[in-house]
């Protein structure tokens, strides 16, 4: 299989590393991931990571019920910054060159996010994991996935989800909800399609960079995706 890009960025929601267990990161689901992104590695890709902190702690949830948003959002970041560690543990323990770079400092226990650096450990073949968001409140994991994506010159966004692509209404509440394949940045935003936050698609349009949006759980999908199988997931640009 011949990849179609040479650079992509893969964002991760926290939600998927819990599997069905409600909170936190389920192991075996942690070693399925890696071994899909390492999927994509081996074909000589160069691979970025952004992942959410849902599964662990979600700021806006939490600033619904009286938390202030900065607080509730910085705690969120955090929350990002133990997944992208658990995932480089797990990477690492199959071979894989790693690096964690996080919007917040904390040289204890990865990089400061630092682009060049970035971009040079891709070039080396190292798989680079963006924590903690943009490192500001008020901006979600999505935002911050295009905005680095943006700032490496990937060629795609890759969305990983528990479906297998976009529907016109949420197909856990609507059977006849009906898939969607090709969509433009536009349509999202008029059709308020609940694929990633509109600061994020806004973005995402306002600089062409395309995104997938997939089933993660389909063994093989992201490979699919990034060799170019058009009957995968759903493509927005």
């Amino acid at each position: 299989m011949e990849p179609r890009y040479k650079r992509i960025l893969l964002k991760l929601s926290g939600e998927a590393l819990m599997g069905d267990q409600g909170f936190g990161i389920r192991p075996d689901i942690l070693q399925y991931v890696a071994e899909e992104i390492r999927s994509i590695h081996d074909l000589g890709v160069e691979v970025a990571v952004v992942v959410g902190g849902g599964n662990i702690f979600r700021g806006i949830a939490a600033s619904s019920y009286g938390m202030d948003r900065a607080a509730a959002d910085h705690m969120g970041m955090l929350a990002t910054v133990i997944n992208s560690l658990a995932l480089q543990g797990t990477l690492e323990g199959k071979g894989m060159q790693t690096r964690v770079q996080s919007a917040i400092s904390m040289h204890e226990v990865c990089e400061p996010f630092i682009l060049r650096r970035a971009v040079r450990h891709l070039e080396k073949g190292r798989i680079v994991i963006f924590a903690a968001g943009t490192g500001s409140p008020y901006f979600t994991t999505d935002t911050a996935a295009v905005l680095r994506a943006q700032e490496i010159h990937a060629e795609i966004l890759l969305k990983a989800t528990k479906v297998n692509g976009v529907y016109d209404s949420d197909p856990a509440k609507n059977r006849e909800a009906v898939f969607i394949r090709n969509l433009s940045y536009m349509e999202v935003l008029e059709r308020q399609l609940q694929v990633m936050d509109m600061t994020a698609i806004s973005l995402a349009m306002d600089n062409g960079l395309p995104l997938s949006v997939f089933d993660l759980l389909g063994k093989g999908n992201a490979v699919k995706v990034v060799c170019g199988d058009e009957e995968i997931g759903t493509l927005i640009r």
